[in-house]
């Protein structure tokens, strides 16, 4: 076995499987009914069938499955899981109490918060009775660099004061988030190195001066209840016992959570393209077209391949990738941690395209779920930094060994 999985890590994906079948899927349809009803009076409601789903798979202990710490498996064993859940995005992984930015923000408090924060934050959040959303990216600045950040956690007495802007803070809709995970820049640090400026705070959401200013949309999907919005900061004032590990320090705690955080994200993106995938070719078996099948068409039949070609490429990548962090950690797993965050997305993005097109209108509805698939994976080319950022880490690691080879020789000053 390339990526070998222990006699547990395979029972459990193999109970994952079985709830994916006898829950999650029927549940999709009695989802979407529920919302329809929901939504006349108020979009920002959970479907009671979510809270009957992670009763369920709670009962059967398919429950954080994503902390190693808590669920015992390894980055590899999860991610075979991961796939399976990215197959019905939009529920399966809260099903399991492993929806992002849950997953990230409970490994931050789980690695870095002190016991009255895991008491108070984290507890409720590994048993599932709340929601967090995280809040990073800013408005009026270049966000893909994150040093631009600009938001301000100024120290008063026993306090610190946030002030500032935040937006594509996903999660920030649903009715049960109660705490967000802040990061800005602290006052007073200016002398530090650019990359020990920023912090991490814990600010609860119904603190004075937080304000929720609208949901924004991903190509129309404003994905009401979790939603993505635009969140200000005014005078909000929490004590300093909710600053995560030290001032300055956010970029170390972020760079703790990005590595695991991204191997989810592109598990779940080839989950996403498989389920794509199976749809495309179950349309082509029974649409005829030019006197014969879609299927026997050769053009079909090329984009089916050549989607088979690209899913089996990713998946082999990302999986070497969460076995390095297994075997050596997240350090040594940075440079293929920054390739799959390319490839992921953007195989996602082209066998979702493929069955939109071999569903012709139909594709670009909302009678199936390609549409907001393909929207979801598209926006993975920016969310966790863009495609241009992970290509430049990418980049200089392959130049590093030319480039000190020529600098021997007074040749490159890269």
């Amino acid at each position: 076995e390339m990526f070998p999985c222990s006699e547990r890590g395979k029972r459990i994906y193999s109970e994952v499987l079985g709830f994916m079948n006898e829950y999650v899927y029927p549940a999709e349809k009695v989802y979407v009914e529920q919302y329809a009803a929901l939504s006349k009076t108020d979009r920002w409601q959970v479907p009671p069938i979510m809270e009957d789903l992670k009763a369920e798979a709670k009962r059967r202990g398919l429950w954080n499955l994503f902390l190693p710490s808590v669920s015992n498996l390894s980055q590899v064993e999860y991610a075979f899981m991961a796939e399976q859940m990215g197959r019905s995005t939009h529920i399966a992984p809260e099903a399991f109490n492993c929806s992002a930015p849950d997953t990230g923000n409970m490994e931050v408090l789980h690695l870095f918060g002190t016991e009255q924060q895991k008491a108070q934050w984290l507890e409720p959040l590994l048993d599932g009775r709340i929601r967090s959303c995280f809040c990073m990216t800013e408005p009026d600045v270049a966000s893909s660099d994150a040093t631009n950040m600009a938001l301000e956690i100024r120290r008063d007495g026993g306090d610190y004061v946030i002030n500032g802007k935040k937006w594509w803070s996903s999660g920030a809709g649903d009715p049960r988030c109660k705490i967000a995970i802040v990061m800005g820049r602290s006052t007073g640090l200016e002398q530090q190195a650019i990359h020990k400026q920023h912090s991490m705070v814990l600010v609860p959401f119904d603190a004075p001066g937080v304000e929720k200013i609208r949901p924004l949309t991903v190509y129309g999907y404003d994905d009401a209840p979790h939603g993505h919005w635009e969140v200000h900061f005014k005078d909000v004032r929490v004590p300093v016992a909710n600053l995560l590990l030290g001032e300055g320090r956010g970029f170390e705690i972020a760079q703790s959570r990005l590595g695991p955080g991204r191997i989810h994200h592109c598990m779940r993106l080839t989950g996403m393209a498989e389920r794509g995938l199976e749809l495309m070719c179950e349309r082509a078996c029974r649409r005829h077209a030019f006197g014969k099948e879609l299927a026997r068409q050769g053009v079909v039949q090329s984009e089916i391949a050549l989607s088979r070609v690209e899913i089996d490429q990713a998946r082999l990548l990302t999986l070497q990738a969460a076995r390095l962090i297994d075997t050596r950690g997240n350090r040594a797993a940075r440079n293929l941690v920054a390739m799959i965050k390319v490839a992921a997305p953007r195989m996602a993005c082209a066998v979702l395209d493929r069955a939109i097109q071999v569903h012709g209108g139909c594709g670009v509805s909302g009678d199936t779920i390609l549409a907001h698939l393909w929207a979801g994976a598209r926006s993975l080319r920016l969310a966790d930094g863009p495609d241009e950022v992970h290509l430049a880490t990418v980049a200089r690691a392959e130049l590093k060994p030319h480039a000190v080879a020529a600098a021997a020789h007074g040749q490159s000053k890269l």
